[in-house]
């Protein structure tokens, strides 16, 4: 656990401040990681067991997904959040009912979609539509209307819940059964590390002060990650087999 916590502590302390005199962080942070990773593989009650990865393929664009994914949702929350109040100027309360439209819209999604097990639709759709959120952030300013913060919000909800829904179906049938509660625990890990991630992007595009300049740089940030996202799906063919098997029928005649 130690291990792990200096690891996310180092990385942290570079990505909140990248500089080239501070090149010595990112290098303190690969060396945590092997060790870490070493002393992972060697014990028998490992605090994050990667065996689960092993050869699993698949499994690791999962959770790659999920690193993307929430990464760009947790700079919309924190960044869009921080710059209601200081670059549109609203308070903290309306700032906050603001972001209804984001809840209702992944609430609702997740309630109609839920039983349906078409991952690689739900991670297509929500990857194209959270660039498309992305990209509305780009003309927001100062001087938008409300009508069109509520809908960026809206907007970006529909594939946060998608993809959330996507990826646990996705590691249910790609992960060995024996090892299925290491290998959601690893997947909480990578959404925390996307919130981490984008905490760092967050501090680094408004240093002083959330601006429409910076909410501008982190949306391009958000962008890139959801291109890559839908970049890492569109050729795993793995997605097209996890398709629900089907139901054997039962009764007697």
């Amino acid at each position: 656990m130690a291990l792990f916590a200096v690891l996310l502590v180092l990385l942290m302390l570079f990505l909140m401040g990248p500089r080239l005199d501070r090149w010595y962080l990112p290098v303190l942070t690969l060396v945590a990681a092997a060790v870490f990773t070493v002393r992972e593989l060697r014990v028998a009650g490992p605090f994050v067991d990667l065996r689960v990865l092993g050869g699993n393929v698949p499994l690791i664009l999962t959770y790659l997904r999920q690193l993307l994914a929430y990464t760009t949702s947790y700079a919309f929350l924190y960044g869009y959040t921080q710059w209601l109040e200081q670059g549109r100027g609203l308070s903290a309360s309306t700032a906050g009912l603001a972001l209804l439209p984001l809840s209702v819209a992944a609430l609702t999604v997740s309630t109609l979609t839920g039983r349906r097990e078409a991952v690689r639709g739900k991670l297509l759709v929500g990857s194209a539509l959270q660039i498309a959120g992305c990209a509305a952030l780009l003309p927001v300013g100062a001087g938008s209307p409300v009508w069109l913060l509520l809908a960026v919000g809206a907007l970006l909800g529909i594939p946060q819940g998608l993809l959330g829904l996507a990826g646990q179906t996705a590691l249910y049938r790609q992960a060995d059964p024996e090892r299925i509660g290491s290998a959601a625990g690893l997947l909480r890990t990578f959404m925390y590390l996307g919130a981490l991630g984008a905490s760092a992007a967050t501090a680094a595009f408004f240093p002083h002060r959330a601006d429409t300049g910076g909410l501008h740089g982190l949306a391009l940030f958000m962008l890139a990650g959801s291109a890559l996202l839908l970049a890492i799906t569109l050729p795993d063919r793995s997605l097209a087999r996890l398709t629900p098997q089907p139901r054997q029928a039962s009764g007697k005649a």
